[in-house]
């Protein structure tokens, strides 16, 4: 029998807030939703910043330090960063150049110009025959001056003991938190029901941990003078997004993983989850993608690939002076545009299948029907677009016209784009959904694109897209793409509707979003997603009238505790789950036998009897 994976919680932080409960969502139509949702957004929003709102006028304060904006201080110093020049220092007399340089400092390896003379207990003379080749520290500005960042004051690194994790893993252990606690069902309430081999957990990057305390420090220590950390090229692996999860947040010992697909990532990964589910070897699935990009190496590296709004760029496109820039306005997806901007978060969400969302009460926020994945074929660049995206929309769109018919697919869809805001992929995204609208019969198929508010977070990107399309359904509005005032000349748009300002829906008859994404090397996925109310239908005709009366009344329950948790992040009493060194099992403690392998603290353990999957190509046993 078929199994739905359910999304039953999701959490996370990005530009926009805090993820759970929709808080992050609001914040993108903050202006529609009434003075009770605005005031809730904004106490939300208070607490992950730490209360450093000014006196006075605080809310403003606060949602002006939320979103794309100026790059701020506490990142780093756009106008002051520091950087090593290299210069050759010609002696200006014959008889040479002369320094004092400590015993602890002088190199290893002689330049065979130098002539050594001990000078000190402490102190050798340096004699230089000709030039100095020396590295001289000086400072630069960067020319991006616009990005996503997480709303001002939230540190994630005290929320527990972070022991100088890379940020971007410090963002996990927030976003994977935030998911249990709005789950509403304790972890050991699931493990009770779920045998340990049946949860997999799939996340990571796109592309590691970049900072200082990760693959950064690892490649720059050297070249700085410092010393390499023990931990610099462990934390510093994409992969650790999702060890961290396993190891510090859920103690999980079922299957674990970590795909990569550019900016595709996170649909990458959540492909891997619903199979699982699907298969029926899996019956409950951790979803998630972290990144922290924002350091000025790899802002400089996007820009020097001609991808990043410059401000001078963003100057030239408004006619206006540089120091005149709005910079909540920099990305501007299918409008007149010059570069995306970089953004960092991290998002996770928990899939059950459809029997255990039903028998525990979850609270559904729709269901994933199914990811679709594509290359590119021959290519003439990397990072330049090809055929792969028309094929993961057209099976995406072709799946909803199965399961839901042709009239829903073409009334009662939407698409959440990738929407870039760079001049290419205005063209080729609006090319691929119009020449598959009009394939469909589609005649004004809505668009909408979330990275004008957010930015781009790479691997994070599509979870963005995702979870805004679940508040979507909340609160029955689609965000407008409101930094773009016009549609570009060269964007497709016969059979297109660019929302260029918020959407209000019949949240019960929109039954479907299409969550689309393009990554560099050819990475291209679709996700296809039902709404909660399709969803609850379905689970209606499987499970029967009676079943989803119980799952009903045990959803009261569990909506009270996802309530309770939501209060207490609010008072600021955010406290990730985090446990190191807790709950560590050793091998002597299992319990093996050759049918089983028990293990201390669960009651299921985990079965060694495995079907022979090849009965029609072997003799087969016992």
């Amino acid at each position: 029998m078929s199994r739905l994976p359910v999304i039953v919680s999701f959490g996370g932080v990005n530009p926009a807030g805090r993820s759970s409960l929709h808080h992050g969502y609001r914040r993108l139509v903050i202006d529609q939703i009434g003075m009770e949702g605005r005031k809730r957004t904004v106490d939300s929003l208070r607490a992950i910043m730490n209360n450093q709102a000014p006196d006075g006028d605080t809310d403003d304060w606060i949602l002006n330090h939320t979103l794309i904006r100026e790059i701020e201080a506490n990142l780093f110093d756009s106008d002051s960063i520091p950087i090593q020049k290299r210069a050759i220092l010609e002696p200006q007399e014959r008889s040479g150049t002369s320094f004092l340089i400590r015993k602890n400092q002088c190199p290893a390896d002689i330049p065979s110009n130098w002539l050594v003379e001990e000078y000190s207990d402490q102190q050798l003379r340096i004699e230089v025959n000709g030039a100095l080749d020396v590295l001289i520290a000086d400072k630069t500005s960067s020319k991006v001056l616009s990005a996503g960042q997480l709303p001002s004051g939230f540190d994630p690194a005290q929320l527990y003991q972070s022991r100088n994790h890379p940020r971007g893993l410090q963002l996990t252990i927030f976003a994977a938190s935030d998911a249990l606690g709005a789950l509403g069902v304790s972890w050991d309430e699931v493990k009770k029901r779920v045998p340990p081999d049946q949860i997999s957990v799939y996340a990571s990057s796109a592309m590691g941990q970049l900072d200082t305390n990760g693959s950064g420090g690892l490649l720059q220590a050297a070249l700085k003078g410092k010393k390499v950390s023990s931990k610099n090229l462990p934390l510093g692996l994409a992969e650790m997004t999702a060890d961290f999860v396993n190891a510090y947040v859920l103690g999980n010992v079922g299957t674990t993983g970590a795909n990569i697909g550019a900016c595709a990532t996170f649909l990458y990964n959540l492909r891997q989850g619903i199979q699982d589910i699907k298969s029926g070897k899996y019956r409950v699935v951790v979803v998630g993608a972290s990144e922290a990009p924002l350091t000025p190496e790899v802002i400089e590296g996007y820009r020097k690939m001609g991808a990043l709004a410059e401000a001078d760029a963003l100057a030239k496109i408004d006619n206006i002076n540089r120091d005149k820039i709005d910079h909540r306005t920099a990305c501007r997806p299918f409008a007149e545009n010059c570069g995306f901007t970089l953004s960092e978060g991290s998002q996770f969400i928990i899939l059950f299948d459809d029997e255990l969302a039903v028998e525990l009460g979850a609270d559904i926020h729709g269901a994933v029907a199914d990811v679709f994945v594509n290359a590119d074929g021959f290519k003439k660049s990397i990072p330049g677009p090809g055929i792969g995206n028309y094929l993961t929309v057209g099976k995406a769109m072709g799946l909803i016209r199965s399961i839901l018919g042709t009239d829903s697919l073409k009334n009662r869809s939407y698409i959440q784009a990738h929407g870039t805001s760079t001049p290419q992929n205005r063209v080729t995204e609006s090319h691929i959904f119009n020449k598959l609208a009009g394939a469909f019969g589609i005649k004004k198929w809505p668009v909408a694109a979330i990275k004008a508010y957010v930015g781009h977070s790479l691997a994070c990107a599509s979870a963005d897209q995702l979870i805004a399309s679940l508040g979507a359904w909340k609160e029955g509005i689609i965000p407008g793409i409101i930094t773009s005032k016009e549609i570009a000349d060269d964007v497709h748009r016969n059979n297109l509707d660019f929302l260029l300002d918020h959407k209000e829906i019949d949240k019960e008859n929109m039954d479907s979003v299409f969550i689309n994404s393009k990554g560099f090397g050819g990475n291209n996925a679709t996700a296809a997603i039902l709404s909660p109310s399709i969803t609850k239908k379905m689970l209606e005709r499987k499970h029967g009238t009676l079943a989803l009366k119980k799952h009903k009344n045990k959803l009261q329950t569990v909506q009270k505790k996802i309530e309770d948790y939501d209060k207490k992040m609010i008072r600021g009493e955010m406290l990730p789950t985090y446990k190191f060194g807790e709950g560590v099992i050793e091998g002597e403690e299992l319990g093996i036998s050759e049918k089983f392998i028990s293990m201390p603290g669960n009651k299921t353990g985990v079965s060694l009897k495995v079907e022979n999957p090849f009965p029609d190509m072997t003799d087969g046993t016992d």
